[in-house]
């Protein structure tokens, strides 16, 4: 909910900003004497902004994939071995039919 109010008081700003500076024109000078037409002051600087969460988001990519994968791959593998842990559970239970289990710690105590 902090993020969600986070992104709208940015963007409000943001807003705010480009309504602000709707008529104030610059051109932007390259290297070697390139020079872009006038434009409003907000074009560059929402260019660069779009620019930056593209680049932010294909360098963020792979790690997120691979995260993913790992965390797929751990659940399995707690899976498996909480499903191994109730078949031995249930083999000592069938070899003691005389005696009954010990309580387990996430067990609560009968009243």
């Amino acid at each position: 909910m902090i993020r969600l109010i986070l992104v709208f008081i940015l963007l409000a700003l943001s807003l705010s900003f480009f309504l602000q500076n709707q008529d104030q024109l610059v051109t932007l000078r390259y290297f070697f004497g390139f020079k872009t037409a006038e434009t409003t002051v907000y074009v560059p600087i929402l260019s660069a902004f779009v620019i930056g969460l593209l680049v932010a988001s294909i360098l963020l990519f792979p790690p997120w994939v691979r995260g993913r994968i790992e965390l797929r791959r751990k659940t399995k593998q707690l899976q498996e071995a909480e499903a191994e842990l109730e078949q031995l559970r249930e083999a000592r239970r069938a070899a003691e039919p005389g005696q009954s289990p010990p309580p387990h710690e996430d067990d609560e105590p009968a009243p």
